[in-house]
């Protein structure tokens, strides 16, 4: 299954993709950076430059920087990866930034024209924590 991630709200598309890789299937994610969450900007980023900054560069924990890296991390924890169930559904997950062979994905959550509150993308949370 081909899931398109542009204007999909973070939180919700994480529960339906690890729903789906726990049932079996194999997913692909396409155009990562383009999946917004939703809330106060401001918060938003001081949320995730917490987590870039909690504990130690060399033993962790480590936070991801990238867009695909933070989408991977958030249907993550919706999955019991240290058990085998979880690590063979998380191998079933492949994710992109972009549209690297111009695939048509389909979209499975609310779009950001359906939200009415204010909301970041991936995109620029993951330029504010590289320092872009």
């Amino acid at each position: 299954m081909i899931i398109d991630a542009s204007n999909q709200v973070l939180g919700r598309l994480s529960s339906e993709v690890a729903k789906k890789l726990l049932n079996g299937e194999e997913i692909i994610i396409i155009n990562s950076e383009m999946a917004i969450i939703t809330g106060n900007p401001k918060d938003i980023e001081e949320n995730f430059m917490r987590k870039k900054k909690m504990g130690d560069p060399h033993h962790g924990p480590y936070y991801p920087k990238t867009p695909n890296g933070i989408l991977r991390r958030s249907i993550r924890g919706m999955l019991p990866y240290k058990k085998p169930r979880g690590r063979e559904a998380f191998k079933r997950l492949k994710i992109y930034v972009g549209n690297p062979n111009n695939l048509k994905g389909e979209k499975i959550t609310k779009e950001k024209n359906e939200i009415e509150c204010k909301y970041l993308t991936l995109k620029k949370i993951s330029d504010k924590l590289r320092g872009l």
